[in-house]
C-alpha cells in the first residue's frame, strides 16, 4: 500500500511538473512573440535572396559582394515605391484642397439644372452646407499634419523592426546554409541525404515562388499602368503601383484592387472608363489565374487550392497582410517536409519487413515434409492425430 501510495505521488509530482513547464514554455513564447516574428520573416527573406545570391556565386561573383549586391536591389525597391507613390498623392491632394470650391460651384449648378435634386436641395439645403464644407477643406490640411505625426512614429517603429529583420537575413542568408549542415551531421548517415534534400527542395519553392510573385506583380503593374494610361484615368502611377502590390496577395488582392481602381474611374469619363477597366479586369484575371501564373510557378511545388486558401486565412489572422504574403511558400515547405516524411516512413518499413522475410537467406532449409501413413496412406500428421483415439496396441 505504501509502495502504491508513492508511486502515485510521482505521477502527480512528474503531471504537475509538465503542466508548469508547459505554462512557462508558453509564457516566454507570449513574451518573445515579436522576435520570434521577426526571425521568422528574416529567414523567409534570406531563403527567398538565397537563389539570386547563388547564381551571382556560380558565376565568379563573390560572396559577400553578391549578398551586397542582392540587398541593394531589395533596398531599392521600395524605395522606387515611395518615390512614385508619395509626389502625386502629396500634388493631388493639394490641389484638390484648393479646387474644392469650385467642384462645389459646379455640383450647385448640376443641382439646380435638376429637378429632383433642386426639391432636395430646397427641402434640406444641400448646397450650402456643401459650400460651408469645401471652404474649410484648406484648413483641414493643418490638422493633418497631426495625424500624419502620429503615423509618421508607428512609421518609425516599422523601420527599426524592418532594419532588425533585415539585419538578421543577412546574417542568416551568409552563414545559415552552415548552420543547416551543422545540425544534419547530428543525423545518423542514412538520414542526412534526404535532410539536405528536403532543405534544398524547401529553398527552391520558397525562392521560385518568391521570384515568381515578384514578375506577376511587375506584369500586373505594367498593364494597370498601361490601360488607365489609354483611359486618361489620373494617378495611374500610384494606381499601378497598387495594383502590383496587391496581386503579392493571393487570391483577393488582385480583386480589391481592381475594384478600388474601379471606383476611381467612377470620376473620369464615367460610364465609358469605369466600363471598360471591369471588362478588362476581369479577362485579365482569368488570364493571370489560368495561363501567367502557372506558366511562372510551374517550377515550384504545386499547393492544393484548398489549402492555399485556409494557409491564407491561418496566415492572415495571425500576421494580417505578412502572414498572407508568406502563406503559400509556408504551406509548399510543409507539404514538402511531410511527403519526405512518408517517403522515409515507406522506405525504412519496406526495407525491414524485405529483410524479415523467409527464404531470402541461403541457409534457409525447406521444412521436411512427413512421410505417408503406409497403412491408411495419409500424411503422418493425420495419422498421429487419429492415433490418440486408438486402442493401445499389446
Amino acid at each position: 500500500m505504501e509502495r502504491g501510495q508513492i508511486i502515485s505521488t510521482r505521477v502527480i509530482l512528474r503531471v504537475i511538473a509538465c503542466v508548469v513547464l508547459c505554462a512557462i514554455a508558453l509564457a516566454l513564447l507570449w513574451t518573445l512573440r515579436k522576435p520570434i516574428g521577426w526571425l521568422l520573416m528574416a529567414g523567409f527573406i534570406a531563403v527567398a535572396l538565397s537563389g539570386p545570391m547563388n547564381a551571382l556565386h556560380r558565376r565568379g561573383m563573390p560572396r559577400g559582394l553578391a549578398i551586397a549586391a542582392v540587398y541593394i536591389v531589395l533596398l531599392l525597391i521600395p524605395a522606387g515605391v515611395v518615390a512614385i507613390v508619395v509626389p502625386p498623392i502629396v500634388t493631388q491632394a493639394t490641389q484638390l484642397a484648393e479646387d474644392a470650391p469650385r467642384y462645389a460651384d459646379d455640383t450647385e449648378k448640376f443641382i439646380h439644372n435638376n429637378k429632383q435634386l433642386r426639391e432636395l436641395n430646397d427641402k434640406y439645403d444641400l448646397s450650402t452646407e456643401l459650400q460651408k464644407q469645401a471652404k474649410k477643406l484648406p484648413e483641414k490640411i493643418g490638422d493633418a499634419a497631426s495625424v500624419l505625426g502620429s503615423i509618421g512614429l508607428g512609421l518609425v517603429n516599422s523601420i527599426f523592426a524592418l532594419v532588425n529583420i533585415l539585419i538578421l537575413s543577412v546574417f542568416l542568408l551568409a552563414s545559415g546554409r552552415t548552420w543547416i549542415d551543422r545540425l544534419i551531421d547530428f543525423r545518423p548517415a542514412d538520414e542526412r541525404e534526404r535532410l539536405r534534400r528536403i532543405a534544398d527542395r524547401v529553398g527552391d519553392a520558397v525562392g521560385g515562388y518568391v521570384q515568381g510573385a515578384m514578375l506577376v506583380a511587375l506584369i500586373a503593374g505594367m498593364q494597370t499602368y498601361v490601360v488607365l494610361a489609354i483611359l486618361g484615368v489620373p494617378f495611374r502611377g500610384p494606381l499601378a503601383v497598387m495594383a502590383g502590390l496587391a496581386s503579392l496577395v493571393p487570391l483577393v488582392g488582385a480583386t480589391i484592387a481592381a475594384f478600388l481602381i474601379a471606383a476611381v474611374t467612377l470620376f473620369t469619363n464615367f460610364p465609358v472608363a469605369t466600363v471598360i477597366w471591369v471588362v478588362w479586369a476581369i479577362v485579365y484575371q482569368q488570364l493571370e489565374n489560368n495561363i501567367l501564373q502557372p506558366q511562372i510557378q510551374k517550377r515550384t511545388i504545386q499547393v492544393n487550392p484548398l489549402i492555399v486558401l485556409i494557409a491564407v486565412l491561418f496566415g492572415s489572422t495571425l500576421l494580417g497582410i505578412v502572414g498572407a504574403l508568406v502563406a503559400i511558400p509556408a504551406a509548399a515547405s510543409i507539404q514538402i517536409i511531410v511527403r519526405e516524411y512518408f517517403e522515409f516512413r515507406r522506405d525504412t518499413y519496406g526495407r525491414v519487413a524485405h529483410e524479415d522475410l523467409p527464404g531470402d537467406d541461403e541457409d534457409d532449409v525447406d521444412p521436411p515434409t512427413a512421410a505417408p501413413d503406409e497403412e491408411t496412406d495419409a500424411p503422418a500428421d493425420r495419422r498421429t492425430f487419429w492415433s490418440r483415439f486408438r486402442p493401445a496396441s499389446g
